[in-house]
């Protein structure tokens, strides 16, 4: 029998220790790690101590929140979709193998036939929520995992989670909270359109409890800390309401317990996401390589949740499953719970089979006897249901709507539990809002300089500026510059990451050698002619719930700048364009919580039968991800569906900085470096050609933009799909990011400079075609820009609505003459191109000169 070994113990608090300690929690003070250790071993009469602080704390959030006095549940059905895992917990009696599961007559997943007969029985008896759960991708260990998923036509077990949810809520009407293991990104995306909620236990973060033979998570990959940890920021950045929580007992000390309820509160402040933490306590099982380990204690469970309450404060959420304590209700009510977790009516706990659920009237006979009164929520907390979107998708939010009280939140308690159809909202394309911001943006300007909701959409200001202060600490630069420029001048190809930081950093005299060398580089490539495209840019919404905090685009539906196109006013616009000689429509628009994920095929169609000449270059890789998880198609899937309605080619956008650590600053909810690299390199085997970018200036540092450079020539050596890089400088003026005082106000002239002929050299011989942003540096920063490397201006655009809403006053539109004037400023000649760097034809050139490039009165009304 193996079992883990008692964690190392320290020596007892001093009585002092304890005393002060008691105090701070007492008058309200904010604990550290130290004291909350040494909190978690109160007993006797300082336990008691502790819990009245804690008690205290609670009452006064439930008081804030409307709700004193109340304790709630959630009425339940336990699904236990698939009970097979890739990890091997050694406490576990839920997760088993294949061959038990066959000898019991068994399949390796619950078939939707047996899931839907306990969701309609719950139905039947007023439950409102469908408690999934299931072992960690178990198709990655067990052959009969993924035999059984391809033969029931599904990529993946997210993909059944997610089908068989949409069932759940089309035929029973209950709604399901989610607890499929360890998540990716992508994962979260795919699963919020289909549940109201859902959840992963953190655990611990004792890392050793995981990488340690004979420790309870060695072997299991999902277990450890950082992948769990990862999970709640990603839930965060998605804006899933999310349940985790600590399982005690299990062998870490109480520092590492205090470290991991800290963990959990960092999460929770930066995010606003988690709405429920459950402490829970270990109990023993027969059959388990833990079977001899000791449950853990009550005092040690009543502890944690007391300083769990102080930790997290009053508006927490914290449940104890009331089937783990042996009837000791009323100690848990008075360490500072507020909820008893799910409870069925029809289903065990399939994790403690062996602790049956308390019947509901026992529930509340026994919290009014604490003086708390039981009160039924839904799967998804009060809080998140009035807050509604972005946190509950539209596809859902009838579904939650039908069962909630209006006033409260919590559950309606005689709602009528009956499917709804689960769809896309209807009529997404009628047109709304401020749809002449394209050009009214230039004359009248933004309704305000920021979002109604600045100070929730983006997370918690104050966590994001301690998370971006390592991130913006500059770098000792110790190469030499004279040997970098020498080297950069024989072979770009050979510069080392030390000689490449050093000329990133460069200035003066050494910053002119570096944009000469870059400048002679770019003529040996791709000659003197300053290419430019006669383009019209279309962002067809601004409806956005991601919380990039770098953008100033994006707009609540209800905001006074918000607006979205019909399908007809976007193919007005391209026909407008083409009728003035462009070759291309660049279109991209806002995460529109209604957008189905098909509405990008609309869009392109549309486009298409009106101009079926027209390059359309449309979707950055957040929209391909956007579309692909609100279809449940792969992105694979969906980009040729894309290509097959009409996209030629993608921006390379929405990358931003591809280190995490500068996006997760920039960013809330945007999509992961890899996930980026993923879509493109995704697009480019399908045919599909794409733009690269990277916008700079902001809470980067030139490693990062070094790392960036270097991601981007791995790409390209594989895929060879970029047709250009574009110089993006963070316009600072209306960035959130800026305006919360987190941000650099974009970068200098020296950091443009730097950067643009970095590019030359770095992206040398794989990128050949260097693009500068005449909207976000001028004319006369563009020509010097073609001083340093570049090669390129971009294009005509027609309407500019993203840079000038962040505030950039340089204009929404150049014309043909505005272009070729930058480019003689450089001393260069200038010519059309098309997307792909190829010739333009005469018809087309000729359409441009006679139109110059612009619409008829700069930018023509549409009849909208």
């Amino acid at each position: 029998m193996t079992s883990t070994p008692q964690p190392p113990q320290g020596s007892a608090p001093t009585a002092n220790a304890m005393r002060r300690a008691l105090k701070r929690a007492r008058d309200g003070v904010a604990l550290d790690v130290a004291e909350a250790a040494v909190l978690l071993r109160a007993r006797g009469a300082d336990l008691d101590d502790l819990c009245a602080s804690a008690a205290r704390v609670r009452d006064a959030g439930l008081e804030a929140a409307g709700r004193p006095g109340v304790i709630t549940y959630s009425k339940s059905v336990f699904i236990p979709l698939t009970r097979l895992c890739r990890d091997k917990c050694h406490y576990c009696t839920f997760a088993t193998v294949p061959g038990k599961l066959r000898r019991a007559g068994h399949g390796m997943f619950m078939s939707p036939d047996e899931v839907l007969a306990i969701a309609r029985r719950g139905a039947e008896l007023g439950c409102k929520e469908a408690l999934i759960t299931l072992g960690d991708r178990p198709e990655d260990r067990w052959p009969e995992a993924r035999e059984w998923l391809e033969a029931a036509g599904y990529d993946d077990t997210i993909a059944y989670v997610r089908a068989i949810s949409i069932r759940i809520l089309e035929e029973t009407g209950l709604l399901p909270h989610l607890n499929p293991g360890a998540m990716s990104w992508t994962d979260f995306q795919r699963l919020k359109p289909v549940s109201a909620s859902m959840g992963m236990m953190l655990e611990t973060t004792a890392e050793r409890l995981w990488s340690e033979p004979g420790g309870p998570h060695y072997g299991s990959p999902d277990k450890e800390p950082a992948v769990r940890l990862r999970v709640l920021e990603d839930a965060g950045r998605s804006s899933v309401p999310f349940t985790s929580g600590l399982l005690i007992g299990i062998g870490e000390t109480h520092e590492e317990r205090a470290e991991s309820l800290f963990a959990l509160r960092r999460v929770s402040r930066a995010y606003h996401g988690i709405q429920e933490l459950i402490m829970q306590n270990f109990r023993a099982k027969p059959d388990t390589a833990m079977r001899g380990m000791p449950d853990a204690e009550l005092d040690d469970l009543v502890a944690t949740i007391a300083v769990a309450r102080h930790i997290m404060g009053p508006s927490a959420c914290l449940q104890a499953p009331p089937n783990l304590v042996a009837g000791e209700y009323e100690r848990l009510i008075g360490a500072g719970i507020d909820d008893w977790g799910g409870v069925s009516p029809v289903t065990p706990d399939h994790v403690n089979p062996e602790r049956p659920w308390p019947r509901i009237d026992e529930l509340a006979e026994r919290s009014a006897a604490a003086g708390f009164r039981l009160r039924e929520r839904l799967a998804v907390y009060p809080e998140f249901v009035q807050r509604g979107e972005p946190w509950l998708d539209p596809r859902v939010l009838p579904h939650v709507r039908a069962l909630a009280d209006p006033e409260t939140g919590l559950a309606n308690e005689h709602a009528d539990v009956k499917g709804l159809p689960w769809q896309e909202p209807e009529d997404v394309f009628v047109p709304s809002g401020r749809t002449e911001l394209h050009r009214a943006i230039d004359t009248e300007g933004r309704t305000a300089d920021r979002r109604d909701d600045f100070d929730d959409v983006y997370g918690d200001w104050d966590a994001l500026r301690e998370a971006a202060a390592p991130g913006m600490a500059p770098e000792r630069i110790d190469a030499d510059v004279r040997e970098a420029l020498r080297q950069a001048a024989d072979d770009p190809t050979r510069l080392t990451d030390p000689q490449a930081l050093a000329l990133l950093h460069a200035d003066g005299p050494a910053l002119d050698a570096l944009c000469r060398i870059a400048d002679d580089l770019r003529r040996d490539v791709v000659g003197d002619d300053v290419t430019y495209i006669v383009t019209r840019n279309i962002n067809f919404t601004n409806v956005c719930y991601t919380g990039c905090r770098f953008c100033a685009f994006a707009q609540r539906r209800t905001d006074a700048d918000a607006y979205t196109l019909s399908l007809e006013q976007v193919a007005d616009r391209a026909a407008q364009a083409w009728d003035v000689g462009a070759v291309e429509v660049c279109m991209q628009g806002g995460i529109h919580p209604d957008l189905p994920g098909t509405a990008y095929f609309d869009i392109a169609r549309a486009v298409k039968q009106r101009v079926p000449g027209m390059h359309v270059h449309a979707f950055s890789p957040m929209e391909v991800v956007n579309g692909a998880t609100r279809t449940g198609m792969s992105v694979r899937e969906w980009l040729a569906a894309a290509k097959e309605a009409g996209l030629d080619t993608i921006p390379g956008t929405a990358a931003e900085i591809l280190d995490d650590e500068v996006r997760w600053v920039l960013t809330k909810g945007k999509l992961p470096a890899a996930t980026w690299i993923e879509v493109v390199r995704t697009a480019h085997e399908l045919g599909i050609r794409s733009s690269s970018t990277m916008m700079y200036g902001h809470v980067d540092q030139p490693r990062h933009w070094l790392g960036h450079f270097r991601r981007l020539v791995e790409i390209q050596r594989e895929t060879g799909g970029f047709t250009e890089f574009v110089t993006l400088p963070f316009i600072h003026t209306n960035a959130p990011v800026y305006l919360a005082g987190i941000s650099r106000p974009g970068p200098t002239m020296r950091d443009n400079r730097a950067v643009t002929a970095m590019a030359r050299l770095l992206l040398h011989p794989h990128i050949t075609n260097i693009q500068t942003s005449w909207v976000k540096l001028g004319a006369d920063g563009a020509a010097e820009m073609l001083r340093s490397g570049a090669n390129d201006l971009g294009g005509t655009l027609m309407e500019e609505t993203i840079s000038r809403m962040a505030g950039s006053s340089y204009g929404s539109y150049r014309s043909i003459r505005d272009l070729v004037a930058i480019a003689e400023a450089a001393g260069r000649p200038a010519r059309a191109r098309t997307t792909v760097y190829g010739e333009v034809p005469d018809e087309r050139r000729d359409a441009a000169l006679a139109s110059d490039g612009h619409l008829p009165e700069l930018l023509p009304v549409l009849d909208d």
